[in-house]
């Protein structure tokens, strides 16, 4: 690869000796070589800095710094180029991307100057003016320290300077957050006002209000809407028109406007609102105590979310206490089998280790082989459920025959988990051994991984069949990009996705089989039959856990950092050359793969609990603008480059949140659109 970069270059020159206007333009002042020298980097990742690979890279590095120095004096024998060597990370003794410490000869202050510029930039768009009172009299600072200059009281003449910069600093960020107000306000009643909204779509359309406080605030008076859609468009263009005359960026227009749409369409539901207060308060006292705990509870957890986000290790705790939360709470109301508490604590427990482990995932094959076993097990484990049917299990198997393809779709999926593991074992003994990847072992890779991702299409419907299916599915392709201990959280994730399976399951098998009728009201109760009933107060719970989930798949085997610091290992059983594009896409195809687990399970529940998916599905965006509204108060603009980095990541990835999920659940409804329930009157009739 550096070879290639120096031949590139020495063609070039030499192209030059018959082409006139490129020579031109390599002889004009000021000409700046640049030569990306990739060698070293991409070698480190995959061979370690200390192997003879890397250190022969090492060589060939000096040898074309050497070269180059030689081709450039004599082409351009003036003797007046400069030449600067640097890299633009460093590396770990494991491969990984790290950096150290800023230099001091790069965290000077600011020239006065460059605020003074901002200044000018502000004061000629702004209507009302506030300058940065500090310098207002900096002219005087000035002539004060050319005075003590002229004096020769030089150490005061510094402190004076060293003063006045820090003053340029703090304008200079005084000028560039001069609008911070205006927008950190308006984003924020612009979130309030999406999550208003939201609160009020899913109260209308997914609760059971009664059906006079509907019929009395769906109908709108003409008159009255009319005014208010009017006054929002007024507001909208005087807003307009204040932005272009003080020359606001276009995004600016858009966070005022959408900002302006949102209340405006609260504005319009005002009556709804105001009944649904009303409402509210006729209800008895201890819904309004349970409305209340619930409330608070969710805010609880999502702060905990958001606390997670700068220490994973949070999980550990928090799946030892749903260890045992689940399991004294199945103790006690899950009497149809006490075995799903038991199974639930100790896959709990089982998960809450691997947030323990290092983010930087360390390369243990063994590991990988071994998880490739546990899937099996799981799997047959999951196999041996659904054909010995009991009552309770019929919940997640229908009470009809399993089809005769799915023994051996089950078998041809175990097969391709055991070629996968043997295909680990034959790509790391040949890239330890520094040989190339056999261009067979490289097409079974590919063939395998999409082979099992398409086997689950062809499952049996019951939600238990097809989730062990999709399980299976995607084992393959997870255990061929892992390299150590996140190969066994794909297992341990899986038990902890089936227990949340069981316990809906066997609460609603438990509930289901003592009531006899359904309280058509806000407060909880069962439905039954195969429609969808409205959401209940108690289903903040499917949101709630899902949010857990779903962060817990990509932070129980990683954080923010490592992504940066990734192994490149991980991706080099189905790729050998450097292609940052097609890398990026098979690593994050693997973060991807808990997600979609996630997703499937939590599609299949609302199916078993009978609520409709898309209303869980903007509780999910109600919850994650709760969080995004934290993260966007965490944005800073000073300290390292890690802390800016990371406070503006995490703010980008929980907005970002709302459409990654919803493409998911695009994407995951290919495997769980036909997915089947079974209710408690036709198992029970059966087995009567």
């Amino acid at each position: 690869m550096n070879t290639k970069t120096l031949q590139q270059f020495e063609g070039l020159l030499n192209r030059s000796l018959d082409d006139v206007k490129l020579r031109q333009l390599l002889l004009q002042d000021k000409l700046v070589i640049f030569l990306h020298l990739l060698g070293c980097d991409s070698n480190g990742h995959a061979h370690r800095p200390y192997s003879s690979i890397y250190l022969n890279n090492v060589k060939v590095v000096d040898e074309i710094a050497e070269r180059m120095y030689n081709l450039m004096e004599s082409y351009f024998n003036d003797n007046g180029t400069a030449y600067v060597f640097t890299a633009d990370h460093g590396m770990s003794d494991k491969g990984d991307t790290c950096w150290s410490a800023m230099p001091f000869e790069f965290c000077g202050e600011l020239t006065f100057s460059l605020s003074e510029v901002k200044q000018e930039q502000k004061q000629s768009s702004s209507l009302y003016f506030k300058p940065f009172k500090p310098l207002v009299n900096y002219s005087s600072v000035l002539d004060r320290i050319e005075d003590l200059i002229s004096a020769r009281d030089y150490k005061t003449a510094m402190k004076y300077s060293e003063e006045l910069r820090s003053m340029a600093l703090a304008g200079l960020h005084y000028f560039q957050t001069y609008d911070w107000f205006m927008l950190m306000t308006t984003i924020t009643l612009g979130y309030i006002g999406w999550m208003a909204n939201l609160i009020i779509h899913v109260l209308q359309s997914y609760t059971t209000f009664p059906a006079s406080l509907l019929k009395r605030t769906q109908v709108y008076p003409m008159n009255t809407s009319m005014k208010v859609y009017i006054g929002g468009c007024l507001f909208m263009g005087l807003s307009s028109i204040i932005l272009l005359l003080e020359k606001s960026p276009p995004l600016y227009h858009a966070y005022v406007f959408m900002t302006i749409f949102l209340w405006t369409r609260i504005v319009q539901n005002y009556e709804f609102m105001k009944s649904a207060w009303r409402e509210l308060f006729n209800m008895p006292f201890k819904y309004i105590m349970n409305l209340l705990i619930s409330s608070v509870a969710a805010l609880l957890i999502l702060e905990f979310l958001v606390m997670s986000f700068f220490d994973r290790k949070l999980y550990t705790w928090c799946f030892l206490a749903l260890g045992i939360l689940a399991s004294v709470c199945g103790a006690f109301s899950i009497e149809a089998s006490p075995a799903v508490a038991i199974y639930t604590w100790l896959a709990c427990w089982f998960l809450s280790v691997f947030t323990l482990m290092p983010a930087e995932i360390p390369e243990n094959n063994n590991l990988v082989i071994f998880s490739g076993a546990l899937i099996i097990l799981i799997a047959m484990a999951s196999r041996w459920a659904t054909i010995n049917t009991t009552t309770f299990w019929l919940y997640l198997n229908r009470a009809n025959k399993q089809a005769p393809k799915s023994s051996k779709l089950f078998f041809v999926q175990v097969t391709l988990i055991s070629v996968s593991s043997i295909m680990v074992c034959l790509t790391t003994s040949h890239r330890s051994q520094h040989k190339e990847l056999h261009p067979l072992h490289q097409l079974i890779n590919w063939c395998v991984a999409g082979f099992a991702m398409a086997l689950p299409l062809f499952s049996p419907c019951s939600v238990l069949s097809r989730l062990t299916s999709i399980f299976l599915g995607f084992a393959p392709p997870f255990l061929l990009l892992s390299i150590g201990y996140e190969a066994v959280f794909y297992s341990a994730f899986a038990l902890v996705l089936m227990g949340w399976i069981f316990l809906e399951s066997a609460n609603l098998y438990c509930s289901e089989g003592s009531n006899s009728s359904c309280h058509s009201s806000l407060a909880d109760g069962p439905v039954y039959g195969y429609d969808e009933r409205c959401l209940q107060l108690s289903d903040l719970r499917i949101p709630l856990l899902f949010m857990i989930l779903f962060n817990v798949a990509f932070f129980g085997t990683g954080n923010f950092a490592s992504i940066a610091s990734f192994e490149i290992s991980s991706v080099y059983r189905f790729i050998t050359i450097f292609s940052p594009f097609l890398m990026t896409a098979l690593l994050i195809f693997k973060l991807f793969i808990p997600y979609m687990l996630v997703i499937c399970t939590f599609s299949a529940i609302t199916k078993i609990v009978r609520v409709p998916r898309i209303g869980c599905y903007f509780l999910v965006i109600l919850f994650s603008d709760v969080m995004t509204i934290h993260f966007f108060f965490l944005v800073q603009n000073t300290g390292s480059w890690m802390e800016i980095g990371n406070s503006i990541s995490h703010f980008g990835i929980v907005s970002a949140q709302v459409v990654f999920v919803l493409l998911l659940f695009a994407l995951t409804n290919i495997y769980t659109k036909d997915i089947e329930v079974s209710s408690w009157q036709l198992t029970s009739r059966k087995y009567m």
